[in-house]
């Protein structure tokens, strides 16, 4: 299959049917890329941190695990990964998030995994309300036991590979997170490879 490549601060939508593949791919190393998606027999059934974490019964997800839909249906199962790093606590960034989180920005437009979603999924009847808290492939947050959040930078090297099987027919939303933070101060490329 071919390798395809998201340019920084960008995304993709993809359709996926049941029992194929994607993978994810860091090709420089210490680079986040959200994953969401949204049935495509109704887009209104989307991916569900809440479920997927109340039915797993723990904060952090690797291979295996499956990832569940907010109408308690699996959706993605992890086949491949090569990190063990990753959030699905936390939602893609937005103008907003760095309007409010980072105002050294001083509100300035700057390039988001929401709208990169937004754009990407649009065209399969995803509306921007649906898409909610993404997993966040690579991404390195960890908490205190006060309970208090952090974000270092990932510790995924060059070549890391992520990959989920779908276990319903998806459309897929996958980006080059556009958060300088969350990235360990750049954005840079991400690759993706769909394995039908």
């Amino acid at each position: 299959m071919t390798i395809l490549r998201l340019a920084p601060q960008t995304g993709v939508g993809v359709e996926l049917a049941k029992g194929a593949r994607v993978a994810i791919i860091d090709p420089l190393g210490g680079q986040v890329s959200d994953l969401f998606c949204a049935s495509a027999e109704d887009p209104r059934e989307v991916l569900s941190s809440g479920r997927s974490i109340d039915y797993a019964n723990r904060l952090t997800f690797g291979l295996g695990d499956l990832l569940w839909s907010n109408r308690s249906r699996p959706m993605l199962r992890i086949v491949e990964d090569t990190c063990g790093r990753h959030d699905f606590l936390l939602t893609p960034c937005s103008q907003e998030t760095f309007d409010i989180l980072y105002p050294d920005f001083g509100g300035a437009p700057h390039r988001s995994c929401l709208a990169n979603l937004i754009e990407a999924l649009g065209p399969f009847n995803v509306e921007a309300d649906q898409i909610g808290t993404t997993f966040n492939v690579f991404m390195n947050t960890w908490w205190d036991p006060d309970g208090e959040l952090h974000i270092d930078p990932p510790t995924s090297v060059a070549g890391a590979r992520f990959a989920v099987e779908a276990q319903m027919d998806l459309v897929l939303g996958i980006t080059a997170c556009s958060a300088e933070k969350s990235n360990g101060g750049s954005c840079k490329p991400i690759d993706y490879e769909v394995l039908q």
